[in-house]
């Protein structure tokens, strides 16, 4: 076992599907020789060659055209786009080409793709570097969305991207890149996408999360009254999404909190709890509450801390839902 960072333990995860698969490419602004704007690819380029890690020009549409039609002729291309709101440029490629192939070719064609973004905020990043966009990728049909929020989930969610048949998007919290350690195997597993995570079992409330939030759930949880217990649910994939967990959790709990840091309005945030009224409502005993980002543009560092949910708003929303 190794004691890594989030970026470590993608690092080695790439590492190490490069080593056992020469198929895996790597392409991106910066991800060969500075080996990337976080440093996550660091080494690569040095170890596997100018040819597998390879420098593009700053075009996203072009990063991710050209990785498509790698995937389309039997390599497994891991583009990265430098920060999440430059997806932008690249969107027609990730929705009209990468995401439909599979059912344009009636399965005869697939992309095994996987796009590596830094996402979130909290990191004091210009505008378009702090966003969080994955309820858009997740409206998509045809892509997998998914986002870790610790290193040893990223090391086996990433390498679980890599080996799908199928086009992912693989969201990086950048505000806990390195924010903390854990114990990951040094030797290859997968977590399956797809799969929720229980991280701390509870039987009066539900509090589901994803990515970086799941710290902000995990420190209001501690300065809750010991009386209440939440039983906290990490996503994982943001889709497929994992409908048994969460509906067989709130059904046990009745009440539920959703928190993330996408603006609320539409937000996956809204389809969970959609999808609990949907399953669970003769078993609620509250209202499920939202604790998410403003419906604005993600302010400026001033007042990015503000936007984000934090331990404080959390907590507020996981008493109020759990004394309605």
């Amino acid at each position: 076992m190794a004691n890594l960072t989030l970026v470590q333990a993608i690092n080695l995860a790439l590492a190490q599907e490069m080593e056992l698969d020469d198929r895996v490419i790597l392409l991106g602004e910066d991800v060969g020789k500075n080996g990337g704007v976080f440093r996550v690819t660091e080494g690569l380029q040095a170890r596997f060659g100018e040819s597998r890690v390879i420098d593009s020009p700053l075009a996203e549409s072009g990063i991710i055209g050209t990785a498509i039609g790698m995937a389309m002729a039997g390599l497994r291309p891991i583009p990265e786009i430098q920060f999440e709101g430059f997806l932008g440029p690249a969107y027609d490629q990730i929705t009209n080409h990468a995401a439909r192939y599979r059912t344009r070719s009636r399965g005869s064609v697939t992309i095994p793709l996987t796009i590596r973004v830094p996402v979130g905020g909290g990191i004091h990043a210009p505008e378009l570097h702090s966003d969080s966009p994955e309820a858009i990728y997740a409206h998509t049909p045809g892509l997998k969305v998914v986002m870790p929020s610790s290193p040893y989930d990223a090391k086996g969610l990433l390498i679980s991207a890599i080996r799908d048949p199928d086009p992912v998007i693989y969201f990086e919290p950048k505000r806990i890149y390195r924010a903390f350690r854990e114990e990951v195997p040094e030797d290859e597993y997968t977590i399956p996408i797809g799969e929720a995570k229980v991280v701390e079992e509870g039987t009066d409330l539900t509090l589901i999360s994803w990515g970086a939030t799941v710290l902000q759930c995990v420190e209001a949880m501690d300065k809750l009254p010991d009386d209440l217990s939440v039983e906290l649910i990490d996503l994982r994939t943001i889709y497929p999404i994992d409908i048994d967990r969460i509906t067989e959790s709130v059904k046990k709990t009745g009440r539920c909190v959703v928190a993330c840091e996408a603006p609320k309005t539409a937000s996956m945030a809204a389809e969970i709890a959609t999808i609990i009224q949907e399953h669970c409502f003769l078993h609620l005993r509250a209202p499920v509450q939202r604790v998410c980002g403003f419906d604005t543009v993600m302010p400026y560092y001033k007042l990015e801390l503000d936007y984000l949910p934090d331990a404080s708003k959390i907590g507020e929303a996981v008493m109020q839902c759990a004394t309605y």
